[in-house]
């Protein structure tokens, strides 16, 4: 994950990340906390405000129904009692979307609600690992698609996500718990079991820590699991923090 990564590209932004995966390209950007109206304070945490720009034209149902998951699922990790009466504000920006000349419209109508949202969540979580924001937790996701054979596909290409007979998304936090769930087509309760170990089994670090709580060494971790990868992310960063303080 690290390759497609790049933290605080945005100079004007509180905490801004770019993130590509899977064809999708989207970068973050998190202001806050700032000023809200006041129809829309809470006495005693933060309002999470999430906008979401397709790659073209403008956004419609799918955008919005896409950002109700994502604050609700960032409303569990950020800490929102730390600043009540404020708002934090989550701008996505999709720049890039995967291009297949074989594809046909129904693809973007029916499953790329499931195939886009695994990239808006791991740049939102980069976003704000790049700002001061107290956070709970952090998470990873990962996108599976079942083929009418029945095989289990990690980042399924276009052709496969059309044919798929069922697309899973699945989000875990870095204390393990399941944070988002969101599945299409017919599958049984022994599809969904394989599909929920193999999206654990990429998703979680490899010695299943807890990156909230975890002692940083300063030495990146090496692994193909997406929580291994956004721990040395975590790692680098705060290697380059602790140099910046020492020099």
């Amino acid at each position: 994950m690290a390759k497609d990564v790049t933290l605080s590209p945005l100079g004007r932004a509180d905490g801004s990340a770019s993130y590509a995966s899977n064809g999708y390209s989207v970068i973050a950007a998190v202001n806050g906390p700032v000023e809200v109206q006041r129809r829309d304070e809470i006495p005693e945490e933060s309002a999470i405000d999430v906008v979401l720009r397709p790659a073209s034209g403008v956004g419609g149902v799918r955008e919005r129904h896409l950002e109700s998951i994502i604050e609700k699922t960032l409303r569990q990790v950020i800490l929102v009692s730390a600043h009540p009466r404020t708002l934090i504000q989550i701008t996505l920006q999709v720049i890039a979307a995967p291009d297949d000349s074989n594809a046909s419209n129904a693809l973007h109508q029916s499953t790329s609600n499931l195939s886009l949202l695994p990239a808006l969540l791991q740049s939102s979580i980069l976003a704000l690992l790049s700002t001061s924001l107290p956070l709970t937790m952090t998470l990873t996701s990962t996108l599976v698609a079942v083929s009418q054979s029945g095989e289990l596909v990690l980042k399924p290409s276009v052709k496969a996500l059309q044919e798929a007979a069922s697309l899973h998304v699945l989000a875990f936090s870095s204390l393990g718990e399941l944070l988002v769930v969101e599945s299409e087509g017919a599958f049984d309760m022994a599809i969904w079991e394989q599909v929920y170990s193999k999206a654990e089994n990429h998703c979680r670090t490899s010695d299943a820590g807890n990156l909230a709580q975890m002692d940083i060494d300063m030495e990146p971790s090496r692994s193909d699991s997406l929580g291994d990868s956004l721990r040395s992310i975590i790692e680098e960063k705060a290697a380059k923090e602790h140099r910046w303080k020492e020099g």
